[in-house]
Parts: C-alpha cells; structure tokens; sequence
C-alpha cells in the first residue's frame, strides 16, 4: 500500500543545505544532519540541484520528516514540505538531477 502523506513524521525547520543530499534541520530543542534517503545526484549536477532545493526549500522552511534509518551514523529521511506537497529526492528526479537508488 502506498501513502502520499507521511504517516510517521517530526515536523522542523531547514537551517542550512549542505549539499544535494545533506540536510540541516532543527526545531526548538536541537538541530539534525539529514542525509537524503534513496538519491544519487551526479556531481557534475551537484551545484545545479544544491541551488534548486535551496530554492525550493528556503532557509526557515518549515518541513515534515519521514526517518528510514541510517547509513554511516547519518539519519537518512525524505524531507517534505510541511504541506506534504513536496519532496525533497522526488524534486531532484523530476529535474533530472538525480536518480533513486532505493535498497531492495
């Protein structure tokens, strides 16, 4: 069965984007480094695709996160704006800029 919305979500806020998949939030009592969860973006792309999600995810944007696990100590999430219209991996993709590499 598959869900639009997140089901099991923390809400916070983006305080900086680090990279095409590296992600600091934060809400009132700490801050989180996220690693994007199922995206692979190719370098030559990486400036491209850091620019559109900071343009699509402004400082202070309020969003949803969606925890999968994590990978090298790094909590790896889909992010979604606090609408839950908006997907941080699904943006990337659909701008060819990256490709899903989702484990089995």
């Amino acid at each position: 069965m598959i869900f639009l919305n997140p089901l099991t979500v923390n809400s916070a806020e983006i305080l900086q984007i680090k990279s095409s998949n590296t992600i600091l939030v934060g809400d009132q009592n700490r801050n989180l480094t996220i690693g994007l969860f199922c995206v692979d973006v190719n370098e030559n792309d990486e400036f491209e695709a850091t620019n559109l999600l900071k343009s699509e995810f402004p400082r202070g944007s309020k969003v949803k996160i969606k925890p999968f696990g994590f990978k090298e100590n790094l909590l790896q999430a889909k992010v979604f704006n606090i609408k839950g219209t908006k997907e941080m991996t699904e943006i990337l993709v659909t701008k060819d800029l990256a490709s899903e590499i989702c484990p089995n």
